[in-house]
């Protein structure tokens, strides 16, 4: 725990927490902060919260969830979710945590792991000896992207000798030069160990930056990917929630907003978004392009263009809507929206049918979930001209004045090598930003430039959630069935749109199911003592959780890499109180025994023994706590919207062709981009849009390479 705080958590507010810590190894500390839990009748009469026995430190933490001070909540909610997740995900030698057992929980799935241990035996026998790469056919080649992934062809590894890199460079086809041969790294991007000069560089490889990297490669030109993350092939996966935190998502999936109202979780990894996210794959909503073309003017969302890259998006990534067997928390959202009458609909995703999955928030263990890194980064890997580098991350977008204008020339960016950061330099005709909505704007920022939207109107889909307890039962014929547990099978099929409002003002709500392993599960339940939680896990395996997510209305802006700021307007409350409503109802009508919320209080009815006046009153009174007072935790897994699209500079940061405003040749391909929330997962647009935008480069190269 004091290692994750220490080296991973970057909140601006850190500080608070260890001034906190420090003041509780104190008496007068603990006095300031516990008040009267400190007093004591014995010698020495005061103590310190090291001191007090469980039960008051139990009452101190509770006081400090409804305290009247808002940092005393924010101190509470932090120290809630760090230690819960480290206890919960925490692994020895084996891969095992001592509480799995006790919560009915199996850690990675069985089925992948004794295939890991199938290709751990397949390199131990040397499928790479120099006797059999010779004359290597097809079924060869197939064993490798099995064992090393699909892109490890294209993958440069930066931790080789510079010689060596630019070598692999130059064997792709791009013009490379040596300008710093010395063992130490260079300073400043005056003095770069490497200059690459390619077609087009694209930062970032997601759901945006791996479509327009694959299409433009496609189209016969040098793409230079450059990812912050590392590449994680199939064989590489731990499918453990902590590891994958720390290797897969950004800032290790320790991210909120300034004032910790909003969990916030985004990937950082080879792919993005698409290798950790839930499969959802919707098409822009109807009414979101008609608001988006008739209330800001942007002609691109009634085009055919964005009718054919929708099209072509979901053919690429193979989606389809319907599923063989539905996991247990899509089966009670089912069945509690049939038994109510609430309409309830298939989610398209982009994965197979017999997708039974829960890990893939953890990555893809087969390839069958078609995320960017098994679709547009192949093509790109495939076309023979371009490359990735993981682990490298842009540090300035390059532009210089050309006449009256100011013309992208290319990115620098670092990465670490023998213990230091060393830089390099691309050269580029065009350059595309696709770091997502929470980095994007950091980049253009460092880069000059200066448009004042930049960083606003950000967008985060705030989430809230219900559960219901669904006990195993002897009988054969009770559902859910007994071999049924909550972190199992597909993550997404079943959607409902009871409190959508599409029909009118389009700002509404959605009611979807989540992953959740033991680490966010735990972080996320209310947390009234020590003996309680360890009640409630002791339910994890059938404890079903439901979400409802906002289009939301309200904004924040991205001070910085790790400063947030959101305020959510109170429209948006009242849409997720109404889904909360909804949600506790549909886990009762699907039978479940117990249903509460994720409020610090933690009240739960017997919804069998409860009866219907009582009912009534909890639903009513849980779902009208407010949700802006970290009473209850909110999270996020869509950002959107902080460096958005429009037709005048003054309330925009791109046209619609995705350029900036102020440097020509700068093209973004993010989520950033969109003009307002979506309201319901963003995959598909964030393609569609980046496909379009990627029709606007091709016409730019091509005239280019005419001239």
């Amino acid at each position: 725990l004091g290692g994750l705080m220490s080296e991973r958590l970057k909140h601006p507010k850190k500080w608070l927490v260890r001034l906190c810590l420090w003041l509780l190894s104190t008496c007068i500390g603990s006095l300031v902060l516990c008040g009267r839990y400190c007093f004591s009748s014995k010698f020495p009469y005061m103590h310190s919260f090291t001191q007090l026995p469980q039960k008051k430190r139990d009452a101190v933490l509770v006081s400090w969830s409804l305290s009247y001070f808002y940092h005393l909540r924010m101190l509470y909610k932090a120290m809630k979710l760090l230690i819960l997740l480290v206890f919960f995900t925490q692994v020895n030698e084996k891969n095992e945590n001592l509480s799995w057992k006790a919560i009915g929980y199996k850690g990675p799935d069985p089925e992948f792991k004794t295939k890991s241990m199938q290709r751990k035996t397949l390199r131990n026998e040397g499928l790479n000896d120099d006797d059999d790469d010779e004359g290597q056919n097809d079924d060869g080649h197939e064993e490798e992207a099995e064992l090393y992934g699909p892109l490890y062809k294209g993958l440069i590894n930066m931790q080789l000798p510079r010689n060596i890199v630019a070598d692999s460079l130059r064997q792709v086809g791009f013009p490379v030069s040596v300008r710093n041969k010395r063992n130490a790294a260079p300073s400043s991007i005056a003095s770069p160990s490497l200059v690459i000069k390619c077609d087009a560089v694209v930062v970032g490889s997601g759901s945006g930056g791996g479509l327009i990297a694959g299409v433009l490669a496609k189209a016969g030109y040098k793409v230079l990917v450059l990812e912050k993350g590392s590449y994680c092939a199939r064989s590489n996966l731990s499918l453990l929630e902590g590891k994958t935190m720390d290797q897969m998502y950004l800032a290790g999936g320790m991210l909120a907003t300034d004032d910790m109202g909003v969990i916030l979780l985004a990937g950082s990894t080879v792919g993005g978004g698409s290798t950790i996210n839930w499969s959802a794959s919707i098409k822009t909503p109807k009414h979101v392009a008609n608001e988006w073309c008739d209330e800001y003017e942007l002609k691109l969302f009634e085009s055919d263009l964005y009718k054919e890259a929708m099209e072509v998006v979901c053919e690429r990534m193979g989606v389809q809507s319907e599923v063989e067997e539905e996991g247990f928390n899509n089966a009670v959202l089912r069945r509690g929206c049939k038994e109510l009458g609430y309409p309830v609909n298939n989610i398209p995703r982009n994965s197979p049918p017999d997708h039974y999955c829960g890990w893939c928030c953890l990555g893809c263990k087969d390839g069958s979930k078609k995320g960017t890194s098994e679709t547009w980064l192949v093509d790109l890997v495939n076309s023979g001209n371009s490359a990735i580098l993981p682990g490298c991350e842009a540090i300035e977008v390059l532009h210089k004045k050309r006449r009256d204008r100011n013309v992208a020339t290319g990115v620098a960016f670092e990465f670490q090598y023998m213990g230091a950061k060393d830089i390099c330099v691309v050269e580029s005709k065009v350059t595309i930003v696709a770091c997502g909505a929470l980095s994007t704007p950091n980049l253009l920022k460092r880069s000059g430039l200066k448009n004042a939207n930049i960083g606003k109107n950000l967008h985060l889909h705030p989430v809230t959630m219900a559960w219901g307890y669904f006990p195993k039962t002897s009988s054969s014929g009770e559902w859910p069935e007994e071999k049924k547990t909550s972190y199992e099978g597909g993550i997404m099929t079943a959607m409902s749109t009871t409190v959508g409002n599409f029909g009118k003002s389009g700002y509404g709500a959605v009611i979807q199911t989540p992953a959740l392993h033991p680490g966010m599960f735990s972080s996320l339940m209310p947390w009234v003592s020590g003996a309680d939680i360890k009640l409630r896990m002791c339910k994890f395996s059938r404890t079903a959780h439901i979400f409802v997510l906002a289009r939301d209305q309200g904004s924040g802006t991205v001070n910085s890499p790790y400063s947030i700021s959101y305020q959510m307007e109170a429209m948006d409350e009242e849409n997720l109180k109404k889904g909360i409503e909804k949600i506790l109802r549909i886990l009762a009508a699907a039978g479940a025994e117990e249903i509460g919320t994720h409020h610090c209080k933690g009240k739960i009815i017997n919804v069998k023994k409860a009866s219907s006046e009582e009912f009534e009153r909890f639903v009513k009174e849980e779902s009208s706590r407010p949700l802006r007072d970290l009473s209850t935790p909110l999270s996020s897994a869509h950002q959107m919207g902080s460096c958005r699209m429009g037709i005048d500079p003054k309330t925009s940061v791109v046209n619609q062709m995705g350029e900036t405003w102020g440097v020509e040749g700068l093209y973004l391909a993010d989520t950033s981009v969109f003009p307002t929330a979506l309201g319901v997962n963003p995959m598909v647009t964030v393609q569609a849009i980046a496909y379009c935008t990627a029709q606007s480069v091709l016409d730019v190269l091509r005239r280019k390479k005419s001239n």
